[in-house]
Order: structure tokens, then sequence, then C-alpha cells
């Protein structure tokens, strides 16, 4: 019988070091997902452009668009760096109001 109780009193400290573990876990993810939350919605917003998925998806394309048009530039190919400069400024333009 006392044996029992030892094991049941291990057993209920272990579940309570558990799910203060799992809880303060669960508080550190939930802080991150809102900062990362709050940042793409003060990025939306100060570009003037809906925070959905698709318009965030479409700047970095056109980031990196616009970023291979710069390195073209360099490489001195120019006729495909003005191409890639125009196409990444249209498809930012789409997206920026």
């Amino acid at each position: 019988m006392r044996v029992e109780g030892f094991f049941e009193s291990m057993g209920e400290a272990l579940g309570t070091l558990l799910r203060w573990i799992i809880d303060g876990l669960y508080g550190l993810f939930e802080a991150i997902a809102d900062a990362g939350r709050g940042f793409l919605n003060g990025l939306a917003s100060a570009l003037g452009m809906d925070a959905s998925l698709l318009s965030l998806a479409a700047l970095v394309v056109g980031l990196l668009i616009l970023v291979s048009a710069v390195r073209a530039l360099l490489r001195r190919a120019f006729i495909s760096g003005v191409l890639l400069l125009l196409l990444g400024l249209w498809l930012l333009s789409l997206f920026i109001h």
C-alpha cells in the first residue's frame, strides 16, 4: 500500500512537471507566432498591400527577380537585365497599391 502511494505521488509530480514544460513551450511558440504575424501585417500595411499568402509570395518573387536583374546588369547583360527589371517592377506594382 505504501509503495502505491509513493508511485502515485511520483507520477503526479512528473505529470505536473510535463504540464509546466508544455505550457511554457506553448507560450513561447505563441509569442513567436504573434511576433511573425505582427511583422507580416506591419510589412503589408507599410507597403500598402494585402497580408495574404499570395501577396507575400509575389513580393518575395518580385524581389528575387529584381536581384536577378541587378546581377545581370552587373554582368553587363543589359538586355536581360532591363527585361528582368521591368518584369520585377511590373509584378511588384500589381500587388502594391
